[in-house]
């Protein structure tokens, strides 16, 4: 669907103008640019299991970490999509940088939605600092005078090495017999945890998704975020973030943060399963691979589905902005189909690459084939809670049905 808007800023009925203005098309095309860069220090990346720092460095610079943030505090204030096509040629770099920018990049958006005092607590004297998360609800929590205290063990933090704060899930118990528990995202300072490292794996080693642990912690009422305000799209952060882009349902955003680096990685592995066909000639049969149609088919299936997930996601996407510029609410029987696709991507993707390394020969399984990372990749993505379609389809089923959903983060 075309929109105006679909790759330019949405308007703030506040506005302080980021550190220096820049068009979509410029951000995009510096992400594309980097491609190379990105692609050499790759295997440094999964050696330290850490995106480099200068990585980092040099996404803060382009602006890749501003693309959702609120123009008040120095962010571009972006359509989602321009967020997901500079993710998409970053991941087509390397798939854990990919990742680390889709999860750290988005958690500006929600900051964004938490109360003002909670933004200002981060982004008061730098607008440059990042937040990593681990959404799993494993905190314990107790009430407190102005807040709780938090106390656990999260895994799977993205990125954390390189950020200054975290958001953790935990459940706040009801606080009498019958009520509903209140399922919360707690913002916590540097200070108030501590990284453990236990990211070893055989896939997205680099995006570092270390362990997190808090020793009760005292989180104020302020810097808390309820899933229940994220389902129903009225957050308190809206009052200062009008803008219609702040006025989408959280998870819609997050859903695709962590399926999007599947894009670019799968782009990468046709990019090289093309590589390697062109210049291989069986040593058995001496038949070339370019002259193998079964090949050549599982090319174009590849790409042409790739294609085709990416224009849906596209579309979803701009059609969600497009009512909330209207001040329309997305009807729950888009949501719980548009989470149904975009759980779908990493799994489809994994699936279609997996199908090209049988027809590449035996040197394709090799660590220094081209294509071992960009699969080894999209199989551990595979294990991320949203990326299994399977976890959403009750729900998209019932609902042409008429039943209400069981599980509100969509």
């Amino acid at each position: 669907m075309a929109t105006k808007s679909a790759l330019h800023p949405s308007p703030s009925s506040e506005r302080v103008a980021p550190l220096v203005e820049v068009t979509p098309e410029e951000l995009i095309a510096r992400a594309r640019a980097m491609i190379p860069t990105l692609r050499a220090r790759a295997a440094r990346a999964v050696a330290e299991r850490c995106v480099p720092a200068e990585t980092i460095a040099e996404m803060q610079e382009a602006g890749f970490f501003r693309i959702l943030q609120p123009r008040r505090w120095g962010g571009y204030e972006m359509h989602p999509n321009v967020f997901f096509e500079v993710q998409k040629a970053v991941a087509n770099g390397c798939m854990s940088s990919g990742w680390v920018l889709g999860v750290v990049g988005g958690h500006p958006y929600e900051l964004a939605l938490f109360p003002d005092q909670a933004q200002r607590d981060v982004w008061g004297e730098d607008q440059s600092i990042l937040v990593s998360s681990s959404y799993q609800p494993v905190g314990k929590v107790e009430r407190a005078e102005g807040g709780y205290y938090l106390s656990g063990h999260w895994g799977f933090s993205s990125g954390c090495d390189h950020c200054q704060w975290v958001l953790l899930g935990a459940v706040i118990p009801p606080e009498k017999e019958g009520d509903a528990p209140d399922m919360r995202t707690f913002l916590v300072p540097r200070t108030d945890y501590e990284i453990v490292d236990g990211w070893t794996v055989f896939g997205l080693q680099g995006t570092g998704s270390q362990d997190i642990v808090v020793k009760r912690a005292f989180v104020p009422e302020h810097r808390t975020h309820k899933s229940s305000d994220g389902f129903l799209c009225a957050n308190p952060g809206q009052v200062e973030n009008s803008a219609p882009l702040f006025r989408l349902p959280w998870a819609q955003l997050f859903l695709r943060l962590v399926s999007t680096a599947a894009f670019g990685g799968t782009r990468t592995a046709i990019e090289a399963a093309i590589g390697i066909m062109k210049e291989r000639v069986s040593t058995n049969t001496g038949k070339v691979s370019k002259a193998d149609p079964l090949l050549l088919n599982a090319i174009a299936r590849a790409y042409a589905q790739l294609d085709e997930m990416e224009a849906v996601l596209r579309r979803n996407m701009d059609d969600m902005l497009i009512r909330a510029e209207a001040g329309e609410e997305v009807p729950m029987e888009k949501r719980t189909l548009y989470r149904y696709q975009s759980a779908s991507v990493v799994r489809r993707c994994a699936a279609l690459v997996d199908d090209l390394l049988p027809m590449l020969g035996g040197r394709a399984i090799y660590m220094s084939s081209s294509i071992i990372q960009p699969w080894l990749d999209l199989m551990a993505a595979r294990a991320h809670v949203a990326n299994d379609p399977n976890n959403f389809g009750p729900d998209l089923t019932n609902g042409l049905l008429g039943d209400e959903p069981a599980f509100k983060f969509l």
